[in-house]
């Protein structure tokens, strides 16, 4: 089931969550959500793939999500899909390679190095499998310095009349690299990935991973 259910709380990554949702491949066995926070995504998916795992380096993170989950690491959650949740780094986690259908991580790259995270989620998907990545960058020409301020007054605005916040805790950080290096970045890694700059302050990147 695709339907939309009330949202515990808005903000711009919430924001992303219905285009990510809708990139999930029918039939979806193995999702897993990278920087899953504190699971509000991942639970979601658990309407769309049979069984979804969590993973964040946040101890504090996890503990909401497991919280939230009702039935500690391991539990059902949706129209019965299995829900994991692992604290630890998706970089040297023991995760099964080619192991998930689907991959999604949302405002988390750019706590990595963006290009070894990239490359692990990568080799994490199974072919013909989809990675989506939401993320943020900085400005880093005068072109994108002026599509943010041209955006500002909606971001501003949407903001407000949604009541924007969040869990409380969740690790920040500046992004390091711009929109254009993220792209370029993305495209070597990624060949015919989808790249996307988003009017709240985000970015997608979608990809479908060759088939043998």
């Amino acid at each position: 089931m695709r339907d939309r259910v009330p949202e515990p709380y808005w903000n711009t990554n919430v924001a992303r969550h219905p285009g990510i949702l809708r990139a999930v491949p029918e039939g979806c066995g193995d999702a897993l959500d990278v920087g899953c926070g504190d699971g509000l995504l991942a639970r979601k998916l658990t309407r769309l793939a049979r069984h979804v795992t969590g993973i964040d380096s946040s101890p504090e993170m996890i503990a909401r999500a497991l919280d939230g989950s009702g039935n500690g690491d391991r539990g059902r959650d949706g129209d019965g899909a299995r829900l994991t949740f692992v604290e630890g780094d998706v970089l040297t986690a023991r995760l099964p390679l080619a192991g998930y259908d689907f991959v999604c991580s949302v405002s988390t790259v750019h706590h990595m190095d963006f290009e070894a995270a990239l490359s692990r989620m990568r080799e994490l998907l199974r072919p013909g499998g989809t990675l989506v990545v939401v993320g943020l960058a900085r400005e880093g020409s005068p072109a994108e310095w002026a599509a943010t301020v041209a955006a500002a007054p909606v971001v501003r605005a949407v903001k407000v009349l949604r009541r924007a916040h969040g869990p409380e805790g969740m690790p920040v950080a500046d992004p390091r690299m711009s929109y254009a290096q993220v792209r370029a970045a993305a495209r070597r890694l990624l060949p015919g990935v989808r790249y996307r700059r988003h009017v709240l302050r985000r970015y997608s990147l979608t990809w479908h991973k060759p088939a043998p």
